[in-house]
C-alpha cells in the first residue's frame, strides 16, 4: 500500500511539474524566471537586510551574519551533499519519460535533484531571519515567505527542480532556521544575563522601522 502511495504521489509530482514547466511556459516570463533563481539577483536584497539590522540593532549585526551563514551552510550542505545521493532522485532533465517534453532554459545541472538546495536555501535564510526580526525587533517580515516561494516556482518553471523537491528542500529550510534561531537565542540570554558589560552593549531597544 505504502508502495502504491508513493506511486501516486510521484505521478501526481510529474503532473504538477509539466503543468508549471510546459503548460504554463510563457515566453515573456522567461527572464523574470531565470532572475529570480539567480543569486547575483538578490545581492540588493542581503545588503538591504543588513542595513536594516544595523540601522536596528549595531552590535548585532555580526551575530545576524553568522546565524544567517550558518543557516545556509546547515541547508546547503545537508541538501547536496548528504540527502541528494542518498535519495537519488533524478532531476526532470534526467527522466527519460520527460526528456521530450521539459522546457530547459538553463543547464541541466547535476544528476539528482531532491531536495532542492535552492529552496533550502532561501527558506533556510527566510525563516531565520523571520524568527531573529522577530526576536530583536519584535516586527514580522511576512515578505520573506513569499521571496522563498518565488524561486522554488522558479526552479520548477525552469525545469531543474520536481514540485516535491522544492517542498522537500523548503521544508529542510525551514527545520535549519528555527533550529539556528533557537541556538541563537540561547546565546543572546545567556550572553546578557552572565556579562554585565553585554548586558550594556547590547541593550534590547526595538528601533529599527518596518
Amino acid at each position: 500500500m505504502l508502495l502504491s502511495i508513493l506511486e501516486e504521489l510521484i505521478k501526481a509530482d510529474k503532473a504538477v511539474f509539466y503543468a508549471i514547466n510546459h503548460t504554463g511556459n510563457i515566453s515573456w516570463l522567461n527572464w523574470l524566471m531565470l532572475g529570480l533563481r539567480n543569486q547575483n539577483t538578490w545581492i540588493p536584497l542581503y545588503i538591504f537586510v543588513l542595513y536594516k539590522v544595523y540601522k536596528g540593532y549595531p552590535k548585532i549585526l555580526a551575530p545576524f551574519i553568522m546565524a544567517s551563514l550558518f543557516t545556509f551552510l546547515i541547508t546547503d550542505y545537508t541538501s547536496a551533499s548528504i540527502i541528494k545521493p542518498w535519495v537519488a532522485r533524478l532531476r526532470p532533465c534526467h527522466d527519460s519519460s520527460l526528456n521530450s517534453t521539459i522546457y530547459m532554459l538553463i543547464d541541466c545541472g547535476g544528476r539528482y535533484g531532491f531536495p532542492s538546495s535552492h529552496a533550502a536555501n532561501h527558506f533556510g535564510l527566510a525563516t531565520i531571519w523571520f524568527t531573529l526580526i522577530k526576536y530583536l525587533f519584535n516586527k514580522r517580515w511576512y515578505w520573506v515567505w513569499p521571496w522563498a516561494t518565488s524561486i522554488c516556482y522558479a526552479q520548477i518553471y525552469v525545469g531543474k527542480h520536481f514540485p516535491l523537491d522544492t517542498l522537500a528542500g523548503a521544508l529542510l529550510g525551514i527545520m535549519a532556521g528555527l533550529l539556528v534561531s533557537k541556538i541563537f537565542k540561547y546565546w543572546h540570554l545567556h550572553f546578557k544575563k552572565n556579562n554585565h558589560l553585554a548586558a550594556k552593549n547590547y541593550p534590547y531597544t526595538p528601533t529599527t522601522p518596518d
